[in-house]
């Protein structure tokens, strides 16, 4: 799961990656309006945890620039005590939670995965697609009952495809989802064939029938 921090304190952008990235976040910062806003219209991501009062600006803006483009990124509001109204306006806006500073980090977590689940899965801990389960917190996948290895990138990529069940996702979506800043980086997306490869061959010597589907000069489809 992908997540994208637009705050402008590094030590608390520090430890909200930290903290994020041991419960199994991908993280992304941005430290001004303008980056945030940049990430959020080339990128998608499963939450973005904003905060309002940055050096170049208000964060509304970038809620604001979400609702015109339609796009369905979950919000998380974070902003001082005394900042009610623009907490108001943030939910109007489209935010889906507000957390206000000084906040513990496994209330964050807690608030992150609630969204998550709300946006993704429909409110539920386990994913369910036929013979197929995904106890999303615990992290564990199972095929007709028996439990499924998987590795870290594996699993996202498991969880990236049925959570987009229907839609053809493509190379370079999966490899921003997977690798975040690192994807541009790279020279080719080979590692994301990889990847792919080895999920179908783990979901079927499981017993899992081939839901992954490729569309040949684009990317991957999770077949409904």
């Amino acid at each position: 799961m992908k997540v994208l921090i637009i705050e402008d304190g590094k030590q608390l952008a520090e430890s909200m990656v930290q903290y994020l990235q041991r419960e199994g976040y991908q993280c992304e910062v941005a430290e001004t309006m303008e980056d945030g806003l940049e990430r959020v219209m080339l990128h998608d991501y499963d939450c973005i945890l904003l905060d309002i009062t940055l050096p170049d600006g208000n964060g509304l803006t970038i809620l604001e620039k979400l609702k015109e483009t339609g796009k369905m990124e979950g919000v998380i509001i974070i902003s001082a005590k005394d900042s009610l109204d623009d907490r108001i306006k943030g939910l109007k806006l489209g935010a889906d939670d507000y957390l206000a500073k000084p906040f513990h980090l496994p209330e964050l977590g807690a608030r992150v995965e609630a969204l998550i689940r709300r946006k993704n899965f429909q409110g539920s801990n386990k994913v369910v697609f036929n013979e197929l389960t995904i106890d999303v917190p615990a992290q564990v996948v199972s095929v007709n009952g028996n439990h499924l290895s998987l590795t870290r990138k594996e699993y996202d990529l498991l969880l990236f495809l049925i959570s987009n069940k229907g839609r053809v996702i493509s190379k370079n979506a999966i490899a921003e989802h997977l690798s975040g800043d690192m994807a541009d980086m790279l020279d080719n997306l080979g590692f994301v064939y990889a990847h792919v490869k080895n999920l179908k061959k783990k979901l079927s010597e499981s017993g899992c029938k081939d839901y992954i589907k490729t569309i040949y000069g684009f990317g991957y489809q999770w077949e409904i």
